[in-house]
């Protein structure tokens, strides 16, 4: 276990990517401030803040995407508690959770649970319960979030109104849809939605 002294980059920050991705951003970007916490947090992952994981991870509390309609996770805030680290306890093995959405989609970093593209994004769709492999690293995923091609990848997914909706959710919860997503029957346009934990729809996605 490398010590948080040695996880610090100073000469080559990545943070200062991530604040100027944000700065010139297509799309409403909010950096939720670090926690106290944020140096342990940063151990437990062991990256360091040379890469866009860490700097977020450590310099961010997480990052509200398009009205908190996508969530990245970082130290942990009063509008997005979860913290990368502690969310990944118990929930991901050879890969690790990095974002999730407002339709109950999640985003994670590839170890070797998906084969041997390692460092590579994946999406858990809700729509289909299957791990989609995006094809791009961390870095470029968090730069893709930023811009308008996030509206393409949701185009069906996002209905009339959704705008307000996402606004009133917290950063920890989700919409769950019934029927489900994934059934013939399921559509974020004809479902009914529900505001429920991001945890318990993990939970549903993954059994």
């Amino acid at each position: 276990m490398r010590p948080l002294h040695e996880l610090l980059e100073v000469q080559e920050p990545a943070m200062a990517f991530v604040e100027r991705w944000a700065r010139e951003a297509e799309l409403p970007v909010e950096i939720l401030p670090p926690s106290t916490s944020n140096g342990e947090i940063l151990v437990e992952l062991q990256v360091t803040t040379r890469s866009v994981l860490g700097a977020i991870a450590y310099g961010t509390g997480g990052i509200l995407i398009d009205r908190g309609w996508l969530r990245m996770l970082g130290s942990g805030h009063q509008r997005l508690t979860r913290n990368i680290a502690a969310w990944n306890v118990g929930r991901s093995n050879g890969f690790c959770l990095v974002a999730d959405d407002a339709v109950g989609g999640f985003f994670a970093i590839n170890g070797g649970a998906f084969g041997d593209d390692q460092g590579v994004m994946y999406y858990l769709a809700p729509d289909t319960l299957e791990w989609e492999n995006l094809g791009v690293g961390h870095a470029a995923f968090t730069q893709w979030a930023f811009s308008k091609r996030l509206h393409a990848f949701y185009d069906q997914l996002r209905w009339t109104g959704w705008e307000h909706e996402v606004s009133n959710l917290t950063g920890d919860q989700c919409f769950n849809f019934y029927p489900f997503l994934h059934t013939e029957q399921g559509s974020t346009q004809s479902s009914s939605r529900r505001p429920v934990p991001i945890s318990e729809q993990y939970a549903f996605n993954t059994t």
